[in-house]
């Protein structure tokens, strides 16, 4: 039995005992032991880097979170000064508001399994390395190219930080408490920092655009020394993966149960049609709030895409835990009533309304997107569970890309209140159509599947 004892994992020091010490009494005992070389005969060791403790590392990595999705829609507010500074239109807003889509997929298909196999912190360390040097190209690179690789960038850390930093938040919640293994802390601390976070950059962002000299600088520039800190606070937390494991064989990427090809089809439909509003918010709402509303304040339009994404996060916390049916229909009743009162905003302008409005879509789109995360999941095999939610967030994003680019080219033919109807409804239609099918077309469960194997044909 070792002489050396642990206490929460860190070794602490032999205690000598009678039968390690060197007896020059007893020379032929068969306890006698060779001396220890002295510590001028050993090489030298380098010294160890001290680490923060799981419950540190937990807020550590949490704070990185935030940190970097607020980073992501950041430019929020600042796309009528983008416009100005590079002479584009609305449809380059959202092709530019989009790229971050590829930089997402590209992450989301390619890299998102990697933290099994390389740990935690060497994905969550590049990740916000990424997003430090897409900040540095959009200070440096002042022109549409620059920005638009920027943003893939941007994208490309988003997704390692979203796909890595909630099973770490896990990881690190269990290394303290191994007796609760069905904590929800970690997971309300996820979702408060990737939605809290996405809310947190515009208002950031808005206020120092509406107080700060240079604002497309100048917010970059705390973004990135934001994110420096972060990387340092990341450096010291601690590794949850054994990497001195072999490596099991990565399982297939994306199965889906027998019968669970609809019930996906709905999840994705539920995740694309729930971001679509907070992409249009994102990337045009501050070109709608300073052509109809007639806002001038990027403070304002920063404190609309906070109430949005803020609200999601709300929605999420506070009824996150209803049974799942109940969950989508409330999603299915607010989300729409939210788009409609968002075109009655522009129809009737009042800024009330239109806070109101997105505030209530928000909620809505988060309460879908958390019952389209479930559908999915239940839709895949267990083992390919990580893959299938990969696949599902691709659909997702691309729900937040594609529908903005659609609703600036609408605007070059119809007015932003036609258009903005036209957007409720097929939105809410598509939403409420997918609620349906995911009620209905339920994926069967393992026991289920076992039951239906068991008999007789």
């Amino acid at each position: 039995m070792s002489s050396a004892a642990t206490r929460g994992g860190v070794p602490l020091p032999a205690v000598p005992t009678p039968l390690s010490r060197p007896s020059a009494d007893a020379p032929g005992d068969p306890t006698h032991r060779i001396p220890a070389p002295a510590p001028a005969d050993l090489p030298p060791r380098a010294p160890a880097r001290r680490r923060a403790s799981h419950t540190t590392g937990f807020w550590f990595v949490a704070v990185a979170f935030t940190v970097l999705m607020a980073f992501g829609t950041a430019p929020t507010p600042l796309w009528p000064l983008y416009e100005a500074r590079d002479h584009f239109g609305a449809t380059t807003v959202t092709v530019a508001y989009a790229s971050m889509v590829v930089g997402a997929a590209a992450a989301f298909l390619g890299l998102g399994h990697l933290s099994d196999r390389l740990g935690r912190r060497r994905i969550i360390v590049p990740a916000l390395l990424v997003g430090i040097v897409a900040s540095v190209v959009l200070i440096v690179w002042r022109d549409l190219p620059g920005l638009i690789a920027g943003r893939i960038l941007n994208g490309a850390g988003l997704r390692l930080m979203a796909s890595t930093a909630t099973t770490y938040l896990h990881d690190l919640h269990h290394e303290v408490r191994p007796e609760r293994a069905g904590s929800v802390l970690p997971g309300i601390v996820a979702t408060a920092a990737n939605l809290g976070g996405l809310a947190t950059g515009p208002l950031v962002a808005g206020a120092a655009a509406e107080w700060l000299p240079a604002p497309l600088i100048t917010a970059q520039a705390i973004f990135t020394l934001a994110m420096a800190v972060c990387l340092a606070l990341v450096l010291c937390t601690p590794e949850t993966v054994d990497l001195e494991l072999p490596a099991a064989r990565p399982p297939d990427r994306f199965v889906l149960r027998p019968g669970g090809r609809r019930s996906f089809g709905a999840a994705g439909a539920l995740g694309a049609f729930a971001f679509a509003i907070l992409g249009l918010i994102s990337s045009l709402g501050a070109s709608v709030l300073h052509g109809t509303l007639h806002t001038d304040s990027h403070l304002v339009v920063g404190l609309a895409a906070f109430l949005m994404f803020g609200s999601a996060a709300a929605g999420q916390l506070v009824l996150g835990r209803l049974p799942l049916p109940r969950l989508l229909t409330v999603g299915a009743v607010v989300f729409p009533v939210g788009l409609v009162l968002c075109a009655v905003a522009l129809y009737h302008p009042a800024l009330w309304l239109y806070l109101v409005a997105v505030s209530l879509s928000g909620a809505g789109s988060g309460l879908l997107f958390k019952g389209g995360v479930e559908r999915a999941g239940s839709a895949a095999e267990p083992a390919s569970r990580a893959g299938v939610l990969a696949v599902f967030f691709v659909v997702a994003y691309l729900g937040m890309g594609l529908p903005s680019v659609l609703f600036s080219i609408a605007l070059r033919h119809f007015a932003v209140q036609t258009a903005m109807i036209g957007f409720a409804a097929v939105l809410s239609c598509g939403a409420v159509v997918s609620v349906v099918v995911a009620l209905r077309d339920r994926a069967p469960g393992p026991g289920e599947l076992s039951a239906q194997s068991a008999r007789p044909s």
